[in-house]
């Protein structure tokens, strides 16, 4: 046995094989080190990001700085609306099974040359990711910011604006060196007084989060209206130049502000009544100051015509002196007043009268239409004379005609020999239908009609027409 293994031990050739797959199984190792060594248990997971930032296979996985497993693949995924995100396949140590599902994972930048790796940030969460599990999307939080990107906010702009303040705060604080001194000094106090301060806004009372989560939103909302802020600070600066330029008078409106404000402090309440009432006379001339809109032109021409006439209505009002006793005496005078006040309660009796009466004419023009009518009778005809005397009027024959006694309505049998008769034709007076129905309703042939004939005759009759208000007579010339 020892001759057999002195010669094993001497053959060169057995050492020499041996030697080289030492020498491969090293190289096959130091390869796959990166996607895990082979034999040893993972713990896989895919994590959805929304890119994948240049990340490879084999970058390292790490949880709170320290390497945890590496990238196994990236797969693109294409979602529903188009959009497309990065999954990752990765393999982790065992040791961090089961991960927590309320973990967040983040794509993080190792080093300024491009090198990337995948943060995990633990959760606290007791239920945790089985194997094979995916991540959601959600879970890849806060959004990653690239190193090119917080090059890119240095642009031609944003560096002019850094020169500009630079050379400011530069000549700002040249030559106030002993001032920056007294203000260090000064500043032992104010730190001394800002613990309280400090401690009160840590406390979670006070909900310092909140404001900050708060403010974030706050400009999330300006950031659309960034254009118009710049305007607003340019007409900032056009307003403090032209206060600087009057900063005497600036200054001595401050020194007399204080005065002024205790003068108000008294003065003011007193007044409250005053401005109430001017309020309620404000709130009602608004209609007013509404129509002048309109009227002003016109009321700017009256007040140019008006001057010459007011030079003139001081004569005028001597002349009306006598005028305006006779009326005070008119108006002194007891029976007077009694005759008012039967005027007043005869147009009470007349009121539903004429409101009756009213639509007869304004909106059916009767009236006109009666004197045109009776007119043309008397004065219209032929060499037999007038249509007032030769014209014969002769009724239908038949039982019960309408030329001679009856002992009931006309009705046939002819189609005319049919009685028509409407004693209270509607007008459009109130509680009827806005019609003129008089010398406007058809003759129903073969029908005995007593009273309003069926239907609405309209407005339109002779030498009228509709308008807004009802109807109005047609002017000379005018199609009927």
């Amino acid at each position: 046995m020892n001759r057999r293994s002195a010669s094993l031990a001497a053959n060169p050739v057995l050492i020499g094989a041996a030697t080289t797959l030492i020498v491969i199984v090293a190289v096959f190792l130091a390869y796959n080190a990166n996607n895990g060594l082979p034999f040893v248990p993972t713990y896989s997971l895919k994590v959805n990001v929304p890119s994948a930032a240049q990340l490879v296979r084999g970058n390292e996985v790490r949880v709170g700085g320290t390497r945890v497993g590496v990238v196994d693949d990236i797969l693109p995924i294409r979602h529903r609306d188009g959009s497309v995100t990065a999954q990752l396949k990765v393999k982790l140590d065992t040791s961090i099974k089961p991960l927590p599902v309320d973990s967040t994972v983040l794509v993080r930048p190792r080093s300024a040359l491009g090198l990337k790796y995948l943060e995990i940030t633990k959760g606290t969460s007791k239920k945790g990711f089985a194997d094979g599990a995916v991540v959601p999307l959600s879970h890849a939080k806060p959004h990653p910011v690239e190193f090119d990107e917080v090059l890119g906010t240095f642009d031609t702009k944003t560096r002019r604006a850094s020169q500009v303040n630079l050379r400011e705060f530069g000549n700002a604080l040249a030559g106030r060196g002993l001032d920056l001194n007294r203000a260090l000094t000064a500043f032992n106090p104010l730190l001394r007084n800002l613990t309280p301060v400090m401690t009160n806004l840590g406390d979670p009372a006070t909900r310092l989060v909140q404001l900050f989560q708060a403010l974030d939103r706050t400009a999330g909302e300006v950031a659309p209206v960034a254009d118009q802020q710049a305007n607003l600070f340019k007409s900032f600066d056009i307003t403090f130049n032209a206060i600087d330029r009057v900063r005497a008078d600036y200054q001595r409106s401050i020194q007399g502000a204080a005065p002024a404000l205790d003068a108000a402090i008294r003065g003011l309440p007193p007044q409250r009544p005053f401005l109430a009432n001017s309020a309620g006379l404000f709130r009602d001339l608004a209609p007013g100051v509404r129509a002048l809109r309109t009227a002003a032109p016109t009321l700017a021409d009256a007040f140019e015509i008006g001057t010459g006439s007011l030079r003139r209505s001081v004569a005028f009002n001597r002349r009306l002196q006598p005028t305006f006793a006779a009326l005070q005496r008119l108006a002194e005078d007891p029976l007077v007043k009694l005759g008012v006040q039967d005027l007043t309660n005869a147009s009470q009796i007349l009121e539903p009268t004429v409101t009756y009466l009213a639509p007869v004419q304004t909106t059916c023009n009767y009236v006109t239409l009666w004197f045109r009518n009776v007119s043309s009778l008397l004065s219209e005809g032929d060499n037999n004379g007038t249509s007032q005397r030769f014209i014969i009027v002769a009724a239908p024959q038949g039982p019960n005609n309408e030329g001679g006694a009856a002992s009931a309505p006309a009705n046939g049998p002819t189609p005319d020999n049919h009685l028509h008769a409407n004693y209270y034709p509607n007008t459009a007076s109130p509680g009827q239908p806005v019609e003129c129905e008089a010398a406007n309703e058809q003759y129903l042939a073969g029908k005995t009609v007593i009273g309003n004939v069926p239907g609405n005759q309209g407005t339109l009759h002779d030498k009228t027409t509709i308008s807004r208000g009802g109807t109005q007579p047609l002017k000379s010339g005018q199609p009927q």
